[in-house]
């Protein structure tokens, strides 16, 4: 009997590392002459993993149900549901040089999902009663995240005042859940070890904060922007820092948490240098691309390699099966 896998939404990372170091490919090509047709491999590579992944997400929600509703109700597992709409965001972006009405279309989808999803998942936090162990940067994916790769895809369409108004939304909500998480991990346990590549994520923020800020706004990169760099180049030499304490969870998928981050950091760093920067961002744009390079590069073999070895285990389901009621166990982990 035909069945298939259960995939987690935390595999959408896997989308957004790949299109993000597709689009720094394409910022490299404008910038210093790289080939176009590396970062256009990359994006359609992307593109095809974003597809596959929302068949799967969407399967699962219409054949395994209860593993869907078990995973949106797990206090850590459900953020990541956010990137759905995020990654259809990018992939929008990435198809924008080849349709703007296929692009428009997608992003209006991703930015509605994404926008509807935020809402919610604020609404239950802003209730309380929450386990303080729970709070890790995952808590950024949904109105933070989220926000600023709406306001990047608004300013490419041409919308940058509504751009802007996102940026905001994008801009506070980071500043307030940074405090919190900041406190949690001053003051609570530490991390347990399965949850430590989530930190990854914490890179994003200021980085993808810096790519959103450069998209709504015209001229050479003010303060702001480098600011907003130079806050993404501390959090990186931090998790670098803590790097052996995190590898003490052996490589899952959930590794790709880093991706976003990596690439925004050094796709920032480009578009900068692209608008007339010079100096530090101009020198440390050519460190950054390589970085983001070989992380992605590790992300991808250390996922083939778990692929091949047998260690990437989904729950899976016939195809002809019927939803078992929820409150089953989640079909997988961070």
């Amino acid at each position: 009997m035909r069945s298939f896998p259960l995939v987690p939404a935390s595999f959408f990372g896997i989308a957004l590392g790949l299109v993000g170091l597709g689009g720094g490919w394409r910022l490299a090509h404008r910038v210093w002459g790289l080939p176009a047709a590396i970062g256009e491999v990359l994006l359609a590579l992307g593109v095809l993993v974003w597809a596959a992944l929302v068949i799967l997400y969407a399967a699962k929600w219409l054949l395994a149900r209860d593993a869907a509703l078990a995973e949106i109700a797990h206090p850590v597992q459900c953020c990541f549901a956010g990137l759905t709409g995020v990654a259809t965001m990018l992939v929008a972006a990435a198809l924008l040089p080849l349709s703007h009405a296929a692009a428009a279309v997608l992003y209006a989808v991703g930015a509605a999902v994404t926008l509807a999803f935020a809402l919610w998942r604020s609404g239950q936090l802003w209730r309380g009663e929450r386990e303080p162990g729970a709070t890790t940067a995952i808590l950024y994916l949904p109105a933070v995240a989220g926000s600023f790769v709406t306001g990047t895809g608004a300013a490419a369409l041409g919308f940058a005042d509504w751009g802007q108004l996102a940026f905001g939304a994008g801009l506070f909500s980071w500043l307030a859940i940074e405090s919190v998480l900041l406190h949690r991990l001053y003051h609570g346990p530490t991390l347990p070890v399965p949850l430590r590549p989530t930190l990854g994520i914490q890179l994003a923020p200021p980085v993808v904060g810096a790519v959103c800020y450069l998209s709504v706004t015209a001229g050479p990169p003010d303060l702001l922007a480098h600011a907003l760099l130079g806050y993404g180049l501390l959090q990186a030499l931090l998790l670098l820092r803590l790097l052996p304490w995190i590898l003490e969870q052996p490589f899952t998928p959930a590794y790709w948490a880093f991706s976003f981050g990596v690439t925004a950091l050094a796709n920032a760093a480009l578009i900068m240098v692209g608008r007339g920067d010079a100096g530090a961002v101009a020198t440390l744009a050519r460190v950054l691309f390589l970085g983001s390079n070989i992380a992605i590069g590790l992300l991808v073999v250390g996922t083939l390699a778990l692929l091949f070895r047998g260690g990437l285990k989904l729950e899976r389901r016939p195809l002809s099966a019927s939803s078992p009621a929820a409150g089953s166990t989640p079909a997988a982990r961070p």
